[in-house]
């Protein structure tokens, strides 16, 4: 495959301060490959400190999101590399799932379509998710005879309540968008043709807010859910200070200025105004 083929195993759009970053194998429903693997990591690479860009939106081309990994590029052509083959291909998927996790900028999945297996880590990556009611949702992988992989057993895990990662891993059966959301795998599930814009408005939302704190806050509720509440307690503290001084405009003082002193915005109703 020519690099300009490997180019376009990911689509990207920016409109409006929001990049719209597409799995783009449709063909393949969106199947992770080692080229798509490489091209994505590229591309969020490119994306992640352009200053026109405030929020990521990951999407897939056609009628899904990710079927997973492509069964004969990801696992049987390098298998047949041997170990050093598995490895290679293995730390460029889990290079940009993991980029992702801690990006610059807010995420969100908009899970359009099937959701299988190895999609489970960007899926997690993503700081948030919506996804259609028709979305399926599934951890296919006993069905073939291995386990739910490159972090899909602990997605599953940290998103759902035990028992039901358990369920959900153990009979492979796929989820509806609905019960996805009920089960605690996107934030809401929304009839198809609402499912943009609803991802667009909120990414608009986000967009009004102070971006270096929006930053900190989605870094903090990652962190702190593997401290105990004295670490995190402290921590929390410790990031505060740092985003005060990193926060260049510093908004902290400017929102209280108009709440306190402006008495033109309320923070438990709506954000300070970053144009004043």
């Amino acid at each position: 495959m020519s690099a300009g083929a490997e180019g376009d195993t990911v689509a990207v759009e920016v409109r409006d301060a929001i990049a719209w970053v597409r799995f783009n194998r449709p063909e393949k429903r969106n199947a992770m490959s080692p080229r798509l693997n490489r091209q994505m990591l590229r591309v969020i690479n490119e994306l992640e400190f352009r200053d026109d860009v405030g929020v990521l939106v990951l999407a897939g081309a056609g009628p899904a999101w990710s079927a997973g990994m492509d069964l004969k590029e990801y696992f049987r052509e390098t298998e047949a590399q041997g170990l050093q083959g598995v490895r290679h291909s293995q730390r460029e998927a889990y290079a940009w799932w993991e980029r992702l996790r801690w990006y610059q900028k807010v995420t969100i999945a908009m899970v359009n379509g099937w959701c299988f297996g190895g999609a489970y880590g960007p899926l997690f990556a993503c700081d948030l998710a919506f996804c259609s009611e028709e979305a399926q949702f599934g951890l296919s992988e006993i069905n073939w005879g291995i386990l739910p992989g490159g972090g899909a057993t602990k997605v599953a895990v940290e998103l759902m309540p035990m028992r039901t990662a358990m369920y959900h891993a153990l009979l492979g059966e796929t989820l509806s968008g609905r019960e996805a959301q009920a089960a605690g795998l996107v934030n809401e599930a929304l009839p198809a043709a609402r499912l943009e814009g609803r991802v667009t408005e909120v990414a608009q939302q986000l967009l009004k807010k102070n971006w270096e704190t929006l930053k900190a806050t989605k870094d903090a509720v990652r962190r702190v859910r593997e401290m105990t509440y004295d670490n995190a307690q402290d921590y929390l503290i410790r990031a505060q200070e740092a985003l005060n001084w990193h926060d260049k405009s510093d908004g902290r003082h400017r929102g209280m200025k108009q709440f306190l002193d402006d008495k033109t915005y309320k923070p438990g109703l709506s954000h300070y105004d970053k144009s004043k």
